[in-house]
């Protein structure tokens, strides 16, 4: 059993006992956050499409660990002309665990 659910602006496909790496919430380590936008769910070969949500599906998911990811370089040059400039981000995350789904209607 997956199912499919949007959360920050992104489409993720999950199952149960799944870990992942989503856009930052907030919500403390050790809480419990419930993911109401479900696009998909596959149940025993049983596919359940939203328009665009699945009304009544969620996703119940416990929060692992906050921080932030990997720096990523950004480096802006123009030749010849004696301009360089160089920065750096590092993007918050959040990284949950999935619990249950519940498929609803």
């Amino acid at each position: 059993m997956y199912a499919v659910i949007s959360t920050g602006g992104k489409q993720y496909r999950v199952t149960e006992g799944q870990t992942l790496k989503i856009e930052k919430l907030p919500i403390d380590i050790g809480g419990t956050v419930d993911f109401d936008q479900v696009l998909m769910v596959v149940q025993n070969d049983q596919f359940k499409f939203g328009k665009p949500f699945i009304a009544g599906s969620t996703v119940q998911a416990s929060v692992i660990a906050q921080g932030r990811g990997k720096k990523i370089e950004i480096i802006k040059f123009r030749r010849r002309k004696h301009h360089r400039k160089q920065m750096g981000h590092r993007q918050y995350f959040t990284e949950v665990r999935i619990e249950k789904i519940l498929a609803g209607k």
